[in-house]
C-alpha cells in the first residue's frame, strides 16, 4: 500500500502511515539539489547549451542531433520536476533517473572517443575523468530517493 507523504518540518517529511518515519535531511537535501540540477541541465539543453550538447550525441544515433538534445532536455526537466514534487513514488522516479543516466552514458563516451570539445572538456584527460562521474550520478539518484528501511 502506498504511503502518503506530508510535510513536517523544513528539510524532512514524515509518512502519514507511520508518523515516526522521517526522511533524513541529508537525503532530502541531496534529492532537492539533484532535482534542481536536472531542471537546470534540461533548460540548458533547450536554450543556451544546445550546440555543446550536440557534441555528445553519438554519430550512430539515426536522429537529428538537435532533436535529440531538445528531447533529452525535456526529459531532464520532467525528471527533475517529478523528483522535486513527488511524494509517493520517489524510489521509482529515482530508478528512472538512474536509468536515464545510464542511457546517456554512450553520449559521454562518444564525446571522449570522438575527442569532441564541449563544456570545457577540451582534453582527453578531462573527457576521461568525466566518465567516472556518471556512476556517481546513478548512485546519487538511487540513494537520495530510496525509501527508509
Amino acid at each position: 500500500m502506498p504511503t502518503t507523504q506530508i510535510a513536517d518540518a523544513p528539510g524532512s517529511e514524515i509518512s502519514a502511515q507511520d508518523p515516526g518515519e522521517r526522511t533524513p535531511p541529508a537525503r532530502t537535501l541531496a534529492r532537492t539539489l539533484l532535482a534542481g540540477a536536472m531542471v537546470f541541465a534540461g533548460l540548458s539543453h533547450i536554450f543556451w547549451g544546445r550546440t555543446a550538447f550536440q557534441a555528445q550525441v553519438p554519430d550512430w544515433v539515426p536522429l537529428d542531433k538537435d532533436g535529440v538534445v531538445m528531447a533529452s532536455g525535456g526529459v531532464e526537466i520532467t525528471l527533475g520536476a517529478m523528483l522535486l514534487l513527488a511524494r509517493d513514488d520517489r524510489a521509482r522516479i529515482g530508478r528512472l533517473l538512474a536509468l536515464f543516466f545510464v542511457a546517456v552514458f554512450p553520449g559521454n563516451l562518444a564525446q571522449y572517443l570522438g575527442r569532441r570539445d564541449a563544456f570545457g572538456l577540451d582534453t582527453d584527460r578531462k573527457r576521461l575523468i568525466r566518465l567516472f562521474f556518471q556512476p556517481v550520478l546513478v548512485l546519487w539518484a538511487l540513494w537520495s530517493t530510496r525509501p527508509k528501511r
